[in-house]
């Protein structure tokens, strides 16, 4: 059996999600091939073991033949061991299959939120994201789980059927007849709740988004007073959320009440005729036999037909999730024919009129900061625009070049969870003291030395352990290591006190010599040490220069950076 995750997951096919549901069957299929003949075999022995016992009650009872007897002993035996071995195998191929296709989606679901980047947040709230890992991947895993078993339903019900009709037509005409009866019966209840499973999702999704939401603005809403507000909100939803579960989970009770009660009455139905048959001679003891042992093991098969259906619409409903996030596209696409793009040159954006210099520490100030924002992210290519490096579009080239020589660092990226070690060094190409000359650029030295393990302590998820500043300067180690031809700063220092904003601007420089920086800020201790500025106003560049030439020659640059303070 191949080791799971596989290296490539291949690419899905996002057109539906039952063509997903096969495209994930066919990627497993030599496994699936083998759950099943294990299901069949697994299922098929316990069937035969009823006719067995009927057989061998007829040889000791009926006819007193102790021969015949020990040889429908030793079957019977025989059925056990392979029922036994089968059952095993059968549930290790199962496993298998559901983890192969679990971890496939998981794979694919990742390599295409790192391809979509910047447009996942835009398109697809984070709870809904949260809910593919938490329990779409289950159910999808359980849909080709569930197949070794119904494989082995639907060949020990034909068998069955078989057997019951050369013993007896009217019994095997109620068995033939009524399975499909009894599936009918149990498949009313599948639409109601497949209907009420989506909504359920649905409300779901946004409510884990609004958890999230409140988690990480938690210091900004009691900040502000609106704690109560959306944790009022919150309660509302959740309420909400529990009405409709609990109305999924009402027709899920009668959809499992119906797999018990359909066969059940049918499996009475069964037994009462064939009691009426050895009354009348019509069959013997033994079949009789055999029949309560049919009777009671052909729930097994119906119960694994009404599991089936249910876990095949759960897994459809959990596909149907999950190609919303695989169908969306970036809004960023790399061109059809690329071109090499140069290592380092001008970085120029037409819309704004910046240009970034090679080898210049470089400050951006603007009257609207959501200017500054946008024009980091067209140099940096998360947006569109006409932006060129060295005369060369960076459209015309891929956007794995584009990362290689252009990063763009904002107060939106996240600490992950690990050694801080690897969280600052990604890459681990860097010894200890090219790292700790990272760490005092970004005024960082404190924050290690105060932990007990140093660069090997742990970082919680999103480094929760960690104040808004102190995020803020790691994030700042991790842009540094990088060592980008060109790296873009939105704010770097936007939650740290003035002295250390003074440390960080005093060195940033030093660091980054010969190497191309630009950094947006307000801030005057950061401005004075930059080699240039440049102002935009209305989203254009309307002055450059010096940060105390523009201080004593544009007041507009002036009253932006004192913020209408002399």
């Amino acid at each position: 059996m191949r080791p799971l995750p596989v290296a490539d997951p291949g690419t899905p096919e996002v057109r539906s999600a039952t063509r997903y549901l096969w495209w994930l069957a066919g990627h497993q299929l030599g496994n699936l091939a083998y759950g099943m003949f294990f299901g069949i075999a697994w299922m098929l022995s316990g069937a035969l073991m009823p006719y067995v016992l009927g057989r061998g009650v007829d040889a000791g009872v009926v006819h007193r033949d102790l021969t015949s007897l020990a040889q429908w002993a030793g079957v019977f035996i025989l059925l056990a061991a392979t029922q036994t071995t089968c059952g095993l195998l059968r549930h290790r191929n199962a496993v298998f299959n559901f983890l192969s296709a679990s971890f496939r989606t998981v794979q694919s679901a990742i390599a295409h939120a790192g391809k979509l980047g910047a447009t996942l947040p835009k398109r697809l709230a984070t709870g809904e994201v949260v809910a593919i890992g938490a329990s779409d991947t289950n159910h999808i895993g359980n849909a080709l789980d569930i197949t070794a078993r119904f494989a082995g339903a639907i060949v020990t019900v034909i068998v069955v059927s078989v057997i019951l009709l050369n013993a007896s037509v009217t019994l095997g005409l109620v068995v033939v007849l009524g399975v499909p009866v009894a599936i009918a019966i149990t498949s009313l209840l599948v639409k109601p709740l497949h209907h009420r499973q989506v909504a359920y999702r649905h409300q779901q999704g946004a409510l884990t988004g609004r958890a999230v939401d409140i988690v990480s603005g938690l210091r900004v809403l009691r900040g502000i007073g609106g704690e109560s507000v959306f944790s009022s909100r919150f309660r509302t939803e959740s309420q909400k959320l529990r009405d409709t579960g609990v109305s999924v989970g009402r027709v899920d009770s009668l959809l499992e009440a119906s797999k018990i009660t359909v066969p059940a009455l049918l499996m009475i139905l069964v037994t009462w005729l064939g009691a009426r048959q050895v009354i009348a001679g019509e069959i013997s003891v033994g079949q009789l036999v055999s029949f309560y042992g049919y009777a009671t093991f052909m729930v097994v098969p119906l119960r694994t037909f009404g599991e089936a259906l249910d876990k095949f619409i759960r897994g459809h409903v959990a596909a149907t999730r999950v190609l919303k996030l695989l169908q969306l596209q970036p809004e960023i696409a790399d061109p059809a024919t690329p071109v090499q793009l140069p290592v380092s040159g001008p970085l120029a954006d037409v819309k704004s009129g910046l240009t970034l210099q090679p080898g210049i520490f470089m400050a951006l100030v603007s009257d609207r900061p959501d200017d500054a924002i946008d024009i980091a992210d067209r140099l940096g290519r998360y947006t569109d625009g006409e932006v060129t490096l060295a005369g060369v579009p960076l459209s015309s080239a891929t956007r794995e070049q584009v990362r290689q020589r252009i990063l763009v660092s904002d107060n939106n990226s996240r600490l992950f969870s690990g050694a801080l070690r690897e969280e600052l060094d990604p890459t681990g190409r860097c010894d200890d003291e090219e790292l700790r000359r990272a760490i005092t650029a970004a005024s960082a030295e404190d924050i290690v030395e105060a932990l007990p393990e140093g660069l090997d302590a742990f970082v919680a998820e999103r480094g929760r352990e960690f104040s808004g500043g102190q995020q803020q300067r790691l994030r700042l180690v991790r842009a540094l290591m990088t060592d980008v031809p060109i790296l873009i700063l939105v704010e770097p220092t936007s939650a740290v006190d003035a002295h250390t904003e003074a440390r960080i601007a005093a060195r940033l420089g030093a660091y980054r010599q010969g190497r191309t920086t630009l950094i947006t800020s307000t801030s005057p201790l950061v401005l004075d040490r930059a080699e240039r500025v440049a102002f935009v106003e209305d989203g254009k560049v309307i002055a450059e220069g010096t940060h105390r030439e523009l201080m004593a020659n544009e007041p507009r640059y002036h009253a932006v950076v004192t913020r209408g303070e002399d």
